[in-house]
C-alpha cells in the first residue's frame, strides 16, 4: 500500500485549515501533516517536514503565498504547491505560475476538486481550474504580447528581497524589526527601502502601504 500524500496547509485563517483538514481526513489517500498561518512559516515548515503537497492561500501575512512559493520550490524541490486564491486574474495566476506552483484554484472552488488538484500535482501533473485554465491559455496564444502592460506590476519591478521588505514595511515593521526578522543588517533594509521608493516613484510609507495592498503583496485591507 503506498504512503498516503502528506499535506502541508498554509492559510491565515484558522477557520479555513481546520475545515480543509477535516475534509482531507476523510480522503484515505491523504494526511495532513502540518499547518502555517504565515507564508514565512510555510517555507520553514516545508524545510523540515518535506510535505507532498503544499496548499497555500495567495494573500498571507509576513510573506505572502507567491514569495513563499517561490522559496518552498527552490528549498524543497519535491514538494509540489497548489495555491488557493480569491483572485483569478492574470496577473495573479501568472506569477504564481512563474513562482513554480504547479496547481492553482479559486477559493470559491468545490472541495472535490482540491481534492482531484492534490492528486493530480502529487502525481507529477499540472492542475489549473477551468476557471483559470482560459487565462493561462490566453497569454500562451497571444506570446505575452501584453507583457509591456504587465511590466508595471511590483513582481516585474521590485526584485524578490525588495517585495519582502515592502511587505514587511506594508505591515508596519520599522526598519530595524525588518532586518531583525530577515536577519540582515540596518544598512541592507535601508538600501532595499531606498531602492524601492526609487524604483515604484513613491515617496511615503503610506503609499507604500497602499500600493502593496492594490499589488497583492500584502492583504491589510482583509
Amino acid at each position: 500500500m503506498h504512503s498516503p500524500i502528506s499535506i502541508l496547509l498554509a492559510d491565515d485563517h484558522q477557520i479555513v485549515r481546520s475545515g480543509l483538514r477535516n475534509l482531507f481526513e476523510d480522503e484515505k489517500d491523504m494526511k495532513v501533516i502540518s499547518e502555517a498561518d504565515n507564508g514565512r512559516t510555510a517555507v520553514q515548515l516545508a524545510r523540515e517536514l518535506m510535505p507532498n503537497v503544499v496548499v497555500i492561500d495567495i494573500t498571507m501575512p509576513d510573506l505572502n503565498g507567491i514569495e513563499a512559493t517561490r522559496q518552498i520550490v527552490h528549498d524543497t524541490p519535491g514538494a509540489k504547491v497548489i495555491v488557493l486564491s480569491e483572485h483569478s486574474d492574470r496577473r495573479f495566476v501568472s506569477e504564481a505560475l512563474k513562482a513554480g506552483a504547479v496547481g492553482y484554484l479559486p477559493k470559491s472552488s468545490p472541495f472535490q476538486e482540491l481534492i482531484d488538484a492534490v492528486r493530480t500535482v502529487a502525481s507529477g501533473k499540472v492542475y489549473l481550474s477551468p476557471r483559470v485554465a482560459g487565462v493561462v491559455i490566453e497569454d500562451y496564444i497571444r506570446g505575452n504580447s501584453s507583457a509591456a502592460g504587465e511590466n508595471s506590476s511590483a513582481f516585474s519591478i521590485l526584485s524578490p528581497r525588495e517585495r519582502e521588505v515592502l511587505q514587511l514595511m506594508a505591515e508596519g515593521l520599522a526598519t530595524k524589526e525588518v532586518a531583525r526578522h530577515l536577519v540582515v543588517s540596518v544598512k541592507t533594509v535601508e538600501t532595499h527601502r531606498a531602492k524601492i521608493f526609487s524604483k515604484l516613484n513613491i515617496h511615503s510609507l503610506a503609499g507604500l502601504t497602499k500600493y502593496a495592498i492594490l499589488e497583492g503583496i500584502t492583504g491589510l485591507e482583509q
